[in-house]
């Protein structure tokens, strides 16, 4: 997640104080991934460091404000173009439970994979009538339509993403209890689905041109 950037598209829209832009961009994702003052400030700090903000006064009640300059719009522009990096991936929690609970003594990994179904059918749920709600206030046109589309869009890409999980476990668990099996009963056993991860890249081949004579 950047808050880097996430506060730059904030301050374009014009000057913002520290608390001002933590609750402006909590309603803009929903509280998903809260925020607290001091790492607003942190940040800022680093922005006015690097250019890309600076200090434009304070407002009645005294808050120092922060507006974005050219540098800080131009980085903002380039970092809406460019795609995010997928080459050095966050690290996931659950992959790494997983990954370490593979033949660890005592540990019941099928039993780890159940209880993570259970708890990412729950967040499924939850994420699905919060949309619903969300929909609801986009369709009726309510005050603060901006944030509830920027919601609703965040709440659709939590759905996508529990919806993967809850199939990449289903996937784990049929691999387990294959590679579980005797091996003279493996090859008769069914193949966990089929996942992108399975997938070859495809190739490109080029078939031969045959030279063709017309007769005269």
């Amino acid at each position: 997640m950047s808050i880097r950037h996430g506060l730059l598209a904030l301050l374009e829209r014009g000057p913002r104080y520290g608390s001002q832009l933590r609750t402006e961009f909590e309603s803009r994702t929903g509280s998903t991934w809260p925020l607290n003052v001091g790492q607003v400030y942190t940040t800022l700090a680093r922005l006015e460091r690097d250019g890309l903000v600076a200090p434009d006064g304070e407002d009645t009640a005294g808050h120092t404000l922060y507006a974005i300059t050219d540098t800080g719009r131009a980085e903002l522009r380039e970092w809406y173009e460019r795609p995010v990096d997928r080459a050095n991936p966050p690290r996931d929690e659950l992959s790494i439970k997983l990954a370490m609970a593979v033949g660890a003594p005592g540990v019941d990994i099928r039993a780890v994979i159940q209880s993570q179904r259970h708890a990412t059918i729950r967040a499924m749920q939850d994420y699905t009538r919060l949309k619903a709600t969300a929909l609801a206030a986009v369709e009726s046109g309510r005050s603060g339509e901006r944030d509830d589309v920027a919601w609703l869009l965040v709440l659709e890409q939590l759905i996508f993403q529990t919806e993967a999980e809850a199939r990449w476990l289903d996937h784990c668990e049929a691999r387990l209890v294959r590679l579980s099996l005797p091996v003279d009963r493996r090859a008769a056993a069914p193949e966990p689905p089929q996942t992108a991860a399975d997938t070859p890249a495809p190739t490109t081949t080029t078939r031969p041109r045959t030279a063709r004579t017309r007769r005269a």
